[in-house]
């Protein structure tokens, strides 16, 4: 009985569809064809007011990307007297003629916004035909988010200078010039500087640069010398401050170096063998293309690949060695370090039994004897000082001035400033090692140091007591000192079993309905569980030779209950091996328990907001 009564409205269901809708759909459909295949023969003979490219193929895909060639080559022909500037600046051979050159950069929009154009497909695979249109006076759009996109690299560049962040400063730059020369209207594309000046960005942003280049300055702050060796510490300044950050590389007498990462303002040089005998001058070239990390972005990639790199002869520098030395700045000594990192906190009165130590740790890792230090470790600090030898090449730079501080139930020394480089990767990092002892002496962990800009603006919340603030500050060490070292155990134990984990990364989104030439680009955001979490970094630490996180300024609430809950956003650089990129980090983390923190929110996105929009306090 059931079933019957079930079987009665679908019959029904079925008459009404077959007498009534199948019909009227059927109707539909050979309209539709009918003004479908009227559109094409339109289109077609309509060449005042479309271009078009038609393309075949075995699969849709690659008739797509044949009626997309074509379509290029239509586009071309139809701004290429805009592009003036062409025959001077495309990598090809000298066979290639100057029709040629504008489609080889007007392919470079074909990777994203032409995409976005129209397309009909004519027929299905194997025989697929697909055709692509646009109309002509919709092809100054294509090149509207090209030139979006140079502006704001121009906006990023000039804040990154004012907070001394140079290296971001220079990229910036140049990114913009390369993406500006492949832009038809490069010549006319103009920027407001500060005083309300309109100035043609192609010769703006060079003049920038070479100012950048004229106020950088290396000063020799020590030299050290073997009988086969030679190592000059450096500092660098931008106006007579500290460079927040900055890459360089140098010649080593048969070579340019790895990219150099500066720290605080701090670099090196060194030299071996005949390169060190009687070496009196260093030649230095300031990294300005970044042509590595462009890949994070494959318009710009793309660009790059096709565009003449353009010089700057001011990025080499030539360092005298014989030169006064400078009186050093940024290697805090123990009051400046008192001042700025550690203020309130306690010094410890005789740090002779942990000096001791350390300078057994420093011989150990000078002679590469790594093991013979090992009773001065924990079981755990053991673990983390053999994955710091592990992490690249690691050198200690200097003769560390220690401060030593007491904390919670032990003793900080701050800090051993190393060096670590990578076998397959053209970068090496500087970083500023801290060892953290226990009760009985003994090295329980060790961490990265925060810059000095990171520093600052925890230490600098005077509305909380110097603990707090040390508490804090000791967290996003060991934080960041986590995914370089590749901690996949104390990563797991820091997060709650149950914590908000969002993830983002940029993505094309679908084509805008308003403006379909538009780049964009969206950031996709994952809520992840805590298991996802630590899956994904576990395979995110076994295919990247390595992690460096560097943590810049910050904003930072405190809950308003009792306890110590802290919402944290903070400005993340993240380099890897094969990925990079800059955004800013929130945390919300319990640190009741200094030895257990606790995250119960993670989230990311590239641009800093509202601290109460970001999951802050007030959402839990």
């Amino acid at each position: 009985m059931r079933d019957t009564i079930r079987a009665k409205p679908i019959k029904i269901v079925s008459k009404i569809f077959f007498r009534k809708i199948f019909p009227a759909l059927l109707i539909c459909f050979i309209v539709s064809a009918n003004i479908y295949g009227q559109s094409v023969s339109e289109i077609k003979a309509n060449r005042d007011k479309y271009l078009w490219g038609q393309g075949t193929g075995t699969t849709l895909s690659q008739a797509d990307k044949n009626a997309l060639s074509m379509l290029v080559s239509q586009i071309s022909t139809h701004v290429e007297s805009e592009f003036n500037q062409i025959q001077k600046q495309v990598r090809t051979n000298d066979n290639v003629d100057f029709s040629q050159k504008v489609n080889l950069v007007v392919n470079t929009y074909s990777q994203a916004t032409l995409h976005n154009t129209e397309r009909i497909v004519i027929s299905n695979a194997p025989d697929a035909k697909v055709l692509r249109y646009i109309k002509r006076e919709s092809v100054a759009k294509i090149f509207e988010n090209r030139k979006d996109k140079i502006m704001n690299f121009v906006t990023n560049a000039r804040k990154a200078v004012k907070e001394r962040r140079i290296g971001d400063g220079l990229r910036y730059y140049y990114w913009g010039l390369i993406l500006l020369k492949s832009h038809p209207d490069c010549n006319a594309i103009r920027y407001t500087d500060e005083e309300g000046n309109k100035r043609p960005l192609i010769n703006w942003i060079p003049m920038q640069m070479n100012e950048i280049f004229s106020n950088i300055e290396f000063k020799v702050q020590k030299q050290e010398n073997t009988e086969d060796s030679k190592r000059v510490m450096l500092e660098i300044h931008y106006k007579e401050e500290p460079v927040a950050n900055l890459d360089y590389s140098y010649w080593d007498g048969q070579d340019w170096s790895h990219l150099i990462n500066v720290k605080d303002g701090r670099g090196f040089l060194e030299y071996y063998g005949a390169a060190a005998q009687g070496k009196e001058e260093g030649r230095v070239k300031v990294e300005y293309i970044y042509e590595n990390q462009a890949n994070i972005d494959n318009e710009l990639k793309t660009v790059m690949d096709k565009i003449e790199p353009v010089p700057f002869r001011d990025s080499y520098f030539n360092i005298s060695f014989k030169k006064k030395q400078a009186k050093t700045h940024t290697q805090p000594t123990p009051d400046a370090e008192d001042e700025n990192t550690a203020r309130g906190i306690s010094r410890v009165d005789n740090p002779s039994k942990y000096r001791s130590v350390l300078k057994n740790v420093e011989n150990a890792i000078n002679k590469k004897q790594f093991g013979a230090v090992k009773d001065h470790f924990t079981e755990q600090g053991y673990n983390m000082y053999q994955k710091l030898i592990a992490y690249g090449k690691a050198e200690i730079l200097a003769e560390p001035e220690y401060a030593f501080y007491k904390f919670k139930d032990g003793v900080m020394a701050r800090s051993v400033p190393m060096s670590f480089s990578f076998e397959n990767n053209q970068q090496e990092f500087i970083e500023d090692v801290v060892f953290h002892f226990n009760e009985n002496k003994k090295i329980k962990s060790l961490s990265f140091g925060l810059s000095q800009d990171a520093a600052k603006s925890i230490m600098n919340k005077e509305v909380w007591n110097e603990t707090d603030r040390m508490v804090l500050t000791n967290f996003l060490e060991h934080y960041k000192t986590a995914y370089a070292l590749e901690r996949l155990d104390y990563i797991e134990s820091i997060f709650a079993d149950d914590a908000l984990i969002i993830t983002g990364y940029m993505v094309k989104a679908n084509t805008n309905v308003e403006n379909k030439f538009k780049d964009n680009r969206i950031v996709k955001y994952n809520r992840q569980t805590k298991q996802e979490y630590i899956q994904n970094l576990r395979y995110c630490f076994q295919s990247k030779e390595f992690i460096n996180i560097q943590f810049e300024e910050s904003e930072i609430r405190k809950g308003g209950g009792e306890g110590d809950i802290y919402g944290v956003q903070i400005k993340q650089n993240y380099f890897s091996s094969n990925y990079g990129d800059q955004g800013w980090l929130f945390l919300m983390v319990d640190l009741n328990e200094p030895e257990k923190p606790v995250i119960h929110v993670r989230t990311w996105q590239p641009t800093k907001g509202n601290i109460d929009s970001v999951y802050g306090l007030g959402n839990f």
